[in-house]
């Protein structure tokens, strides 16, 4: 267990330094509302959210840094007390952390959420997002689909009779 604090906190403080070094970088050098093309689908676009997730309630940014401490509190409390968590496990709640921390420490630094990652050309999809936005996903979507296969896993089981059994990971 130790050793999966001591790769969440790493995890997190790394991720963390990352993604507000690209938050540095892009209000240094990209003036608000710019975009530089990178590629034909890809743009670094500088803009303010001073809302929420999706841009939702904008100027209450500071009610979402309240719910996101409060969330991650608790994400922390969680991960020091389960003894069974694996590796992965560790590492993907470290990436929530940082990508959580990060869009909070936005709101304090900066005043709001610095988004610049700008993907086009997708039906639908006008949004620009950050890197701890896709630290938030590289954490939550791995452990989404690892349980929904292991409870897949269970129903089977419980289908035919046999004993629920968790999945076996390896670390």
């Amino acid at each position: 267990m130790r050793n999966g604090i001591v790769l969440y906190a790493t995890t997190a403080l790394l991720g963390a330094l990352l993604a507000q070094t690209g938050s540095f970088l892009i209000e240094s050098y990209v003036r608000p509302n710019r975009s530089i093309e990178v590629l034909p689908f890809l743009h670094i676009n500088h803009v303010r959210n001073l809302g929420g997730i999706f841009g939702l309630f904008q100027g209450k940014g500071w009610a979402f840094a309240l719910v996101s401490a409060l969330f991650l509190a608790g994400l922390t409390v969680y991960v020091i007390r389960d003894k069974k968590l694996h590796n992965f496990e560790y590492f993907c709640y470290g990436l929530i952390l940082a990508g959580g921390m990060s869009n909070i420490l936005d709101r304090f630094i900066y005043g709001s959420v610095i988004d610049f990652i700008d993907i086009r050309g997708i039906p639908y999809w006008k949004y620009i997002f950050n890197t701890a936005d896709v630290m938030i996903h590289l954490g939550i979507w791995p452990l989404v689909i690892i349980s929904l296969l292991a409870s897949r896993r269970i129903s089977r089981n419980r289908a035919g009779g046999d004993r629920p059994q968790a999945p076996q990971l390896s670390d």
